[in-house]
């Protein structure tokens, strides 16, 4: 583990915050634009006026994708934080009795939970092992805890090939920003193509046993769990609710609305097909049936909405930084140099490889799924189509190299860590033993098929 640890130690003392670095990312685009593309003849302003404006003209171009981002989070911690899901956890929590098996059941559960959803599998993880640390110290038993809590950040390692993937569910849609070069691409494509089944199948497989093989050779040690009182639905009484107030208290009207939403999805899922259903505007729609249907009234609802909706302030902040920063790539030519580079670069072999590589660097600056989608998307799709390579494995690489590096990115492991009382450089020695397994996994698909 000397080596995940170093790692994390350089990291730490050279990385600024996210929002830092997309500031930096974008001034540095627009030093890129200024020296490497030339000013627009037709245009009156000064080469550095125009690049300002195309600045300006893409920093708003993606803000139906930043809340939609937004909602995929918030909605998946929402689930996270209802009865059942907590009556889930309970109910499995009895199969743990050591750091082994409780690495391995987080891992596992954790990584179905983030195939369906990214927000959902990562506060489920962080509420599992908090659970965990809870119920290991009142039955005074020794586990290594900093090892349960890189299990429960492992859905950061799947969720980009599973439903609530930025960028699989944006090109699904009808209407992303790059449906006149591409079209629209079904999830057969992509999240449900024989590739990502492979990739999920061995993931699913592979890192809970890695996990247990890890709790197995690993030494314990007495922790301590600071008090957290963000986890679960409140149970604190409310009194008698009288008037309009029964209809937030309501457990009928929440489920007829619940129900509502599944039928219209339901609906629409016959009408378009299973493969084309799961772009970005159905899967929102499908966690508001969900939420609605598993917390029992909006009252908790609402509540639960203010304790997750924290943790989606990086994506509201920073898409229109990386919004900016296409609108200037764009605008003066410079995404059209970075193709032709690629394209030099690359054969129709090795692009896949290459793709998985550069997503991968990027997301150690960019740590987004769909920021990073929206910055190098275009450049990928451009690339892809000089080289005749299948956009779609191209798309599915891209996706596999932005997750692999979030075991050695710290930023969504933030709500866990608030959870669990885990600091980061605590956690990351152990993902990066996922980021090994997973490296293995992808790097075998991307060759084999």
């Amino acid at each position: 583990m000397s080596l995940a640890t170093k790692f994390v130690n350089i990291a730490r003392k050279i990385l600024p915050s996210p929002f830092s670095i997309a500031v930096l990312i974008t001034l540095l685009t627009m030093v890129l634009a200024l020296f490497l593309t030339e000013s627009n003849s037709q245009s009156s302003d000064a080469h550095w006026l125009q690049i300002l404006h195309h600045w300006e003209g893409g920093f708003f171009d993606f803000l139906k994708f930043t809340i939609q981002m937004m909602l995929i989070l918030v909605l998946g911690h929402v689930l996270a934080l209802s009865r059942p899901v907590d009556a889930l956890i309970n109910s499995i929590l009895k199969l743990c009795n050591n750091t082994a098996s409780s690495a391995l059941l987080v891992t596992f559960f954790t990584v179905l939970m983030a195939l369906f959803n990214w927000g959902l599998g990562l506060i489920f993880g962080a509420i599992f092992a908090r659970k965990i640390g809870e119920s290991m110290k009142a039955r005074n038993i020794d586990i290594n805890y900093p090892l349960i809590g890189a299990a429960a950040y492992s859905g950061l390692m799947v969720w980009h090939g599973g439903l609530s993937g930025s960028a699989p569910a944006d090109v699904a849609s009808s209407d992303h920003e790059l449906m006149a070069q591409i079209g629209s691409i079904s999830s057969s494509e992509t999240i449900f193509s024989a590739m990502n089944i492979y990739v999920s199948i061995c993931l699913i497989v592979l890192l809970p046993l890695v996990m247990y093989w890890a709790g197995k050779k690993s030494s314990t040690a007495p922790f301590v769990l600071p008090i957290d009182h963000s986890i679960g639905e409140s149970d604190e009484s409310i009194g008698v609710v009288k008037g309009a107030d029964r209809l937030d208290h309501s457990r009928i009207f929440s489920l007829i609305l619940g129900l509502l939403f599944f039928f219209l999805a339901a609906v629409k899922m016959y009408s378009v097909g299973f493969m084309n259903f799961f772009n970005l505007s159905n899967i929102i729609w499908s966690l508001f049936a969900w939420c609605f249907l598993l917390h029992s009234n909006f009252h908790r609802f609402s509540e639960a909405t203010e304790k997750a909706i924290g943790g989606s302030t990086g994506i509201l902040i920073q898409f229109p930084l990386y919004a900016g920063i296409i609108g200037i790539m764009k605008g003066s030519g410079l995404l059209q140099i970075f193709s032709d580079g690629f394209v030099n670069l690359s054969t129709a072999t090795t692009f896949p490889f290459f793709t998985f590589l550069s997503a991968g660097i990027v997301n150690v600056f960019v740590p987004s799924g769909g920021g990073q989608w929206a910055v190098q998307g275009p450049i990928i799709v451009e690339a892809a189509q000089k080289l005749q390579v299948p956009v779609a494995k191209c798309i599915m690489a891209l996706t596999y190299g932005d997750q692999l590096t979030n075991m050695l990115q710290p930023f969504w492991a933030l709500p866990l860590l608030g959870i669990t009382g885990l600091k980061a450089k605590e956690i990351l020695p152990y993902s990066f033993l996922l980021f090994l397994t997973g490296l293995i996994i992808f790097l075998s698909a991307l060759f084999l098929f």
